[in-house]
């Protein structure tokens, strides 16, 4: 995910206005149709599945077809190329064309309590971290709440991200953005990566793509049975697990302009992040930028 000049984009012809979708081969479009074969069945979660060709934010425009009634639970937008994507914290980025898995998906999880619901951006970080460990053969790692982490050269860099915004009084609409064949020279900041750079064994996007839904939707319907319990569905424990930050010195950067410094120890009920201070205090996080720090 980098900065870029659409004038500059070699997918599109000299004027900058007419897209070839065959000009960079190994960067091939997605097919749609073929994925809604795959995903889009009686009695799954996945209700309808859209590839926009560029658009500014797959999130906004899910949010805001939920909101007005076009699309419902298990729709599934997804983009070859975002010029106003979003992360946490409103932060903005953008990605060469086809370079990720760009894509939102609208849940309405109307039978867990609204208290639970916080629990789906971890829920959704550990089903693309199994998935891509599985269809890409890459070792991923979850950094809190919502980074999917991945080693290039022995570094942890970030190679995706997770982003939740409600959408109505009964939907959830999860975004996801993935580095699949983001090359160096096209890293934003040194701290990212891509899978391609993590010594992916396949980066054909359809593939990966069908993998992360299905994992989602086998983890979303677990979650929902039990009630969006974490406990009882083998979340919180996954979790845990899979989480980098774990075990590590960090600084959480709060809300407000409060930090909080010491070792993160763990997950609780919640899905905040527990962190033992120096004074012997152990602080729930529920929101912030965590900060993994080095070792002095």
């Amino acid at each position: 995910m980098t900065p870029r000049d659409p004038s500059q984009d070699p997918s599109r012809g000299p004027s900058g206005k007419n897209p070839s979708r065959w000009s960079d081969l190994d960067r091939p479009p997605l097919d749609a149709a073929a994925l809604r074969r795959a995903l889009v069945r009686e009695g799954g979660l996945w209700t309808g599945l859209e590839v926009l060709e560029r658009t500014g934010s797959t999130n906004a425009d899910l949010v805001a077809r939920a909101e007005t009634g076009t699309a419902g639970e298990g729709a599934v937008l997804v983009a070859e190329e975002q010029t106003a994507g979003r992360g946490r914290l409103d932060r903005r980025w953008t990605a060469p064309a086809r370079s990720g898995l760009f894509f939102s998906v609208l849940l309405k999880p109307t039978e867990v309590p609204v208290a639970r619901w916080g629990w789906l951006p971890l829920l959704t970080g550990v089903a693309v971290a199994t998935a891509l460990a599985r269809a890409a053969g890459v070792d991923t790692a979850l950094k809190w709440p919502n980074d999917l982490l991945v080693t290039v050269g022995q570094e942890e860099r970030k190679a995706g991200g997770i982003l939740a915004e409600r959408a109505g009084d009964d939907g959830l609409v999860i975004g996801v953005g993935i580095n699949v064949t983001l090359r160096r020279d096209e890293l934003p900041v040194p701290q990212a990566g891509s899978l391609a750079l993590a010594g992916a064994a396949g980066t054909d996007r359809d593939p990966l793509l069908r993998a992360v839904l299905r994992s989602l939707e086998d983890w979303y319907v677990r979650w929902r049975a039990a009630g969006g319990d974490p406990g009882a569905c083998g979340l919180q424990e996954t979790y845990t697990a899979g989480c980098a930050t774990l075990g590590r010195q960090v600084r959480a950067e709060l809300p407000g302009g409060r930090a909080v410094v010491g070792e993160a120890v763990a997950v609780d009920g919640d899905g905040r992040l527990v962190i033992a201070t120096e004074d012997g205090v152990r602080e729930p996080v529920g929101a912030g930028d965590v900060v993994h720090l080095r070792p002095a």
